[in-house]
C-alpha cells in the first residue's frame, strides 16, 4: 500500500488575518479539488484534517502501480492547489511512503475509524512535516517502485520521531514519461518465449510485404511476459527507421481513461508532452497533420477530429460523432503507414473502454493498402468481456502466454542472481514465483538485496511479490487483511487460473475454427515466417 499525506503551508497564518467566512470558503474548495485530484488517479481520501489530507493507494482496491498512482496524484495536487487564491499561490507539503500496513475496508472514515494502520503510515506524515515548501518526499520502496517514471533527486534523510534510524528520501523533481508509463528495464535474456517470439515477427513480416493490417493480441497475467516480447520485437526486428512504432496504454483511472492509448499514440507521434499548455498542442497538432496530408482542407478536418486525443477537448466529443472520428483517426493511421510501416502498441487493453475496442475492431476491418500492425496487450479479463475479440478478421491473433517451466524460471534466477543463490532459496523462489519470470526477477533482487547467498531459511521469502513490486489487480475480501500480501496473493493465484481457463478456451475455440496447436507454431516458424499466419482468425494458447 502507498499512503500519501499533505498539508497546506502557512495556512495559520492565513487564517488568522482572514475572515471566518472566508477561510470556510476556501477550505471548502480545497478538500473539494484534493478529493477531485487524488480519485482521479485511483486514490481513497481516508481522512481531512482541517488543513492536512490522508490518501490510500492500495485499499480498498490495489492496483499494480499503486506508487506511481500516488506520486503522480502529488504532482497533479501541487499544481491543481497552486491556483485556489487569486492573489498567492498556495503551496503545500506532500510525504508519500509505501508500505505494509493492516487495512480494514470496512471502516467508517466519517466516524473517526481509521481504514488504514502501520509503519508505513506514520512515516508518509513524518515524510510530509520534513518537506520543504512546495516539496514531494518519498521513501525507498516508493522510489524504487517509480523510477524510470518519476524523476527524483537524493534529499537529506530524515531523522523521524520514532524511528531508530534516519530515513533515506527523494525529493520528486516531475515525470518523465506519459501517464500511465511502465518504465521498466529489461536487464535479463528472454527465456522460454522462443515460438511467440518468431510469431510477432511473421506477423511484422506479413503486414510489410503484403501491406495489409494485421491485429495480433498477447493475453496474459501480470508479470508473464507481454512487454517484454514487445520490447524484443522493437529492438531485434528492423532498424528503427525503418518503421514508426507508437505506443499507448490504456488506463484505468483519470479523466483521460477513455481513449488514453489512443491519445498517448498521437501525443507520441505529434512531439505533444504533458507538460505543454493549449496553445503549444495545437500547434503541434497542426504540424503532425500537415506533415502527412499535403490538402490544408484535410488536414484541418483531420486536426480538428484529433483534437479529443490530446486533451484539447472532453473525450466525450469523440463520442458524440463517432463515425466520423472513427474514420478520420483510420485515415491518419493510414497516411502514417503509406510512409513507413507502422506499429501500434496499445498496452493494457482490458482497461480500455468499448469505444477503443470497437476502434481497433474499425482499424483493421476497414484500413487497406498500407504495412500496419496493431500489437495489442492485455490480461484475460478482456476474453471475459469480449469473447470473440478479433474473431472472423484475416491475419487477427490471439495468443495466450502460460507461465514458464521451472527450468526455464531456474534460468531467470541465475542470471539475475549470478548464481549466488544457495539450493533451498532458489527453490524456494521457483515454488513462489510459479513460472511468472517477472516474479520470479523480483524475488531474486529482493534476496539479493537483503544479502543472500544464503539458504531460505535465514532469508524469509513473501508469500507474493506484492510486498516488493506490485503487480496485480485485486479487490480485497470483505474481511479484515494485510493488504500488501494476502490479497496481492490471492489476486495473483486467481489470475493463474485465470490464465489456465483462458488457455483452455482458447484452445477449444482454435480447434473449432482454424486448428493450430503450439507445435504447428513450431513448424510455420521454421518454414517461413510471413506464411505461418496465412489464415483467418485464430487463436493459440502457447504453453
Amino acid at each position: 500500500m502507498t499512503v500519501l499525506f499533505a498539508d497546506l503551508v502557512g495556512s495559520t497564518g492565513r487564517a488568522e488575518s482572514a475572515d471566518p467566512e472566508d477561510v470556510r470558503a476556501f477550505m471548502v474548495a480545497f478538500h473539494g479539488r484534493v478529493r477531485e485530484v487524488l480519485e482521479r488517479f485511483g486514490g481513497t481520501v481516508e481522512k481531512f484534517i482541517g488543513d492536512a489530507a490522508m490518501a490510500l493507494f492500495g485499499a480498498p482496491v490495489a492496483h499494480e502501480d499503486d506508487p506511481q498512482r500516488a506520486v503522480r496524484a502529488a504532482l497533479a495536487l501541487r499544481d491543481a492547489v497552486g491556483g485556489l487564491e487569486a492573489d498567492e499561490r498556495v503551496e503545500l507539503r506532500i510525504g508519500v511512503a509505501t508500505g505494509e500496513a493492516l487495512v480494514s475496508p470496512a471502516a467508517n472514515p466519517a466516524a473517526g475509524e481509521a481504514m488504514a494502520a502501520g509503519d508505513v503510515v506514520n512515516t508518509a506524515a513524518r515524510l510530509e512535516a520534513a518537506a520543504p515548501a512546495g516539496g514531494i518526499l518519498v521513501d525507498e520502496p516508493t522510489f524504487r517502485a517509480v523510477a524510470g517514471v518519476i524523476e527524483c533527486l537524493p534529499a537529506e534523510l530524515v531523522h523521524a520521531k520514532g524511528k531508530q534510524h534516519p530515513v533515506p528520501v527523494w525529493e520528486v523533481v516531475r515525470a518523465t514519461t506519459p501517464l500511465g508509463a511502465a518504465g521498466r528495464r529489461h536487464d535479463t535474456p528472454l527465456v522460454g518465449r522462443t515460438h511467440e517470439l518468431e510469431l510477432l515477427r511473421a506477423a511484422l513480416d506479413r503486414a510489410i510485404e503484403e501491406r495489409i493490417a494485421q491485429l495480433v493480441t498477447l493475453i496474459g497475467v501480470p508479470g508473464i511476459g507481454k512487454t517484454r516480447l514487445v520490447a524484443e520485437l522493437a529492438e531485434t526486428e528492423r532498424p528503427a527507421a525503418a518503421t514508426i512504432w507508437l505506443r499507448g496504454r490504456s488506463l484505468p483511472y483519470g479523466a483521460e481513461a477513455a481513449f488514453s492509448a489512443l491519445g498517448e499514440v498521437v501525443k507520441m507521434q505529434a512531439g505533444i508532452f504533458e507538460s505543454d499548455g493549449s496553445a503549444a498542442r495545437e500547434q503541434k497538432l497542426a504540424a503532425a497533420v500537415t506533415a502527412v496530408l499535403a490538402d490544408p482542407n484535410e488536414a484541418a478536418s483531420l486536426g480538428r477530429h484529433l483534437r479529443p486525443l490530446i486533451g484539447l477537448e472532453a473525450p466525450e466529443a469523440a463520442e458524440g460523432r463517432r463515425r466520423e472520428a472513427f474514420a478520420a483517426w483510420r485515415e491518419f493511421f493510414e497516411a502514417l503507414a503509406e510512409q513507413r510501416p507502422l506499429v501500434l502498441v496499445l498496452e493494457d487493453l482490458h482497461f480500455a473502454d468499448d469505444g477503443l475496442l470497437d476502434f481497433v475492431d474499425h482499424l483493421i476491418d476497414w484500413a487497406t493498402e498500407v504495412p500496419l500492425l496493431v500489437l495489442a496487450t492485455s490480461r484475460p479479463e478482456l476474453l471475459a468481456r469480449r469473447a470473440g475479440w478479433g474473431g472472423g478478421k484475416a491475419g487477427a491473433v490471439t495468443l495466450t502466454l502460460s507461465p514458464l517451466s521451472d527450468v526455464e524460471t531456474a534460468e531467470i534466477v541465475r542470471t539475475r542472481t549470478a548464481g549466488r543463490l544457495e539450493h533451498e532459496a532458489e527453490a524456494a523462489l521457483l515454488r513462489r514465483a510459479e513460472g511468472n519470470p517477472l516474479y520470479a526477477e523480483e524475488f531474486a533482487r529482493m534476496l539479493l538485496v537483503q544479502g543472500a547467498g544464503i539458504n531460505s531459511a535465514d532469508v524469509p521469502l513473501p508469500e507474493s511479490v506484492g510486498e516488493s513490486s506490485p503487480l496485480d489487480s485485486t479487490v480485497y475480501p470483505p474481511s479484515t487483511r494485510r493488504s500488501s500480501r494476502t490479497p496481492r496473493s490471492w489476486g495473483r493465484r486467481s489470475g493463474k487460473a485465470r490464465s489456465r481457463r483462458s488457455a483452455r478456451a482458447v484452445a477449444a475455440a482454435t480447434s473449432t475454427t482454424s486448428s493450430t496447436t503450439s507445435s504447428d507454431v513450431s513448424s510455420c516458424a521454421a518454414s517461413g515466417r510471413a506464411q505461418s499466419l496465412r489464415t483467418s482468425s485464430t487463436r493459440f494458447a502457447i504453453a
